[in-house]
C-alpha cells in the first residue's frame, strides 16, 4: 500500500488533531508564529473525529486550538486552488475571532485569533518566499495599531516543487524550525525517522514521521483520503499540462487585445475587451480526469465549484 500523505488534509487531521498527537501541533505553531505568540500548551476546539466524514465526504478540515492565554489558531492545509481563496481565508479568520463572544459579553473579552493556511498550490505570485504573514496595518508608516488579525501562508510549491529532488538537496533548504516541518510535509518519503541527518534531527519530525508510518483508515476515511489523493494528483497534472501547452509564445484567445495563456510566468488576463476564462475552464478540467476516476458527481461539483448541470453535462459528453 502507499505510503498516506501529509499533504492530504485528512491524513493532516489525523495527525496533528488529536489529543495523543497535541505536541506536534505546538511545535507546528511555534515554527510558524512569532516570539510573543509562542504557546506553551493548547487546547483542541474541534479535534479529530472519524465520525465526521459520514455525513459530509467533501468536508472542510480545519484545526481549531485555543492557547493558555486565549489566542486562537486555526490551521488549514488547502488541497486545490479554488476560487476566492482570499476571501475564504479572511471569512474563516472572521468567524474563529467573533464567535468568541458570548452575549452579554464586552469587546475587551477578545483575543486575537491567528490564520494558518498551508497550501499546495502558489497563491502569491509577487512573494518569492513560502512563508508570508499578514496583518492591518497603517498604509504610510506601517505602524500595526489592529493587533488581533493574522493571517499566515505557507505555500509548499515554493519550498520544493521537484519530484526527483534527492535528499541532499531538501537537507540543504533546512534552516530553520518551520523548513523542517515544510520538508516532512512534501518530502516526507525521503525521510528515515530512525536515520534523520543533523537539520532534520528533531524529536517531533521523529515522532511525525512514526505516527504516519503505522497510520490507519476507517473505511470512510480511506474513501475521504483517496478522493482527496485523487483531487490533489489531478489538481497537479492539469496545471502540469497547461504549462507544457503554454511555452514561450503562448495561446492567445479573443480579440487583439484579450488573453494570453501559456509563457513561463502562466496564465495572463487580458484588458477590458478580452474574455475572461480561466478558474472555470481550469474547474471543468479538472472535473473531466475526476469523472475518469469515478468520483460521485455531486462530490465532483462541490470540491470544484461547478453545478451538478455542468458536471453532468460533461459526464454526457464524456460517455458518448
Amino acid at each position: 500500500m502507499q505510503a498516506i500523505t501529509p499533504r492530504v488534509d485528512v491524513a493532516f487531521k489525523k495527525l496533528f488533531g488529536v489529543e495523543e498527537n497535541k505536541d506536534l501541533l505546538i511545535s507546528l505553531i511555534n515554527a510558524i508564529v512569532s516570539a510573543e505568540d509562542q504557546v506553551a500548551d493548547i487546547i483542541l476546539l474541534n479535534p479529530y473525529n472519524p465520525q465526521n466524514f459520514r455525513g459530509d465526504k467533501a468536508s472542510i478540515l480545519d484545526l481549531k486550538a485555543k492557547a493558555v492565554d486565549g489566542k486562537l489558531f486555526n490551521i488549514e492545509i488547502q488541497i486545490s486552488d479554488e476560487a476566492d481563496y482570499d476571501k475564504r481565508a479572511l471569512f474563516y479568520w472572521a468567524k474563529l475571532y467573533t464567535e468568541q463572544l458570548q452575549a452579554g459579553q464586552g469587546y475587551g473579552n477578545l483575543s486575537k485569533a491567528i490564520g494558518i493556511h498551508i497550501l499546495n498550490f502558489i497563491s502569491i505570485v509577487e512573494e518569492p518566499k513560502y512563508h508570508n504573514v499578514f496583518r492591518i496595518t497603517e498604509e504610510e508608516s506601517n505602524a500595526l495599531y489592529f493587533k488581533d488579525l493574522e493571517l499566515h501562508t505557507i505555500e509548499l510549491k515554493k519550498f520544493t516543487d521537484n519530484p526527483n529532488e534527492a535528499l541532499t538537496d531538501l537537507i540543504d533548504k533546512v534552516k530553520t524550525a518551520l523548513d523542517r516541518w515544510v520538508a516532512f510535509l512534501t518530502r516526507h518519503d525521503l525521510l528515515n525517522k530512525d536515520n534523520l541527518p543533523p537539520p532534520l534531527n528533531d524529536v517531533h519530525l521523529k515522532k511525525a514521521l512514526q505516527v504516519l508510518n503505522v497510520m490507519n483508515f476507517t473505511p470512510e476515511e480511506r474513501t475521504l483520503y483517496e478522493g482527496h489523493l485523487k483531487w490533489l494528483w489531478v489538481e497537479e497534472n492539469t496545471v502540469k499540462k497547461a504549462k507544457n501547452e503554454g511555452k514561450e509564445e503562448g495561446i492567445q484567445i479573443g480579440k487583439e487585445e484579450g488573453i494570453q495563456i501559456g509563457k513561463e510566468e502562466g496564465i495572463q488576463m487580458g484588458k477590458e475587451e478580452g474574455i475572461q476564462i480561466g478558474e472555470t475552464q481550469k474547474a471543468m478540467a479538472i472535473a473531466q480526469n475526476l469523472l475518469q476516476e469515478k468520483l460521485p458527481i455531486a462530490y465532483i461539483a462541490k470540491v470544484t465549484g461547478l453545478t451538478i448541470s455542468q458536471v453532468e453535462q460533461l459526464y454526457n459528453v464524456s460517455s458518448q
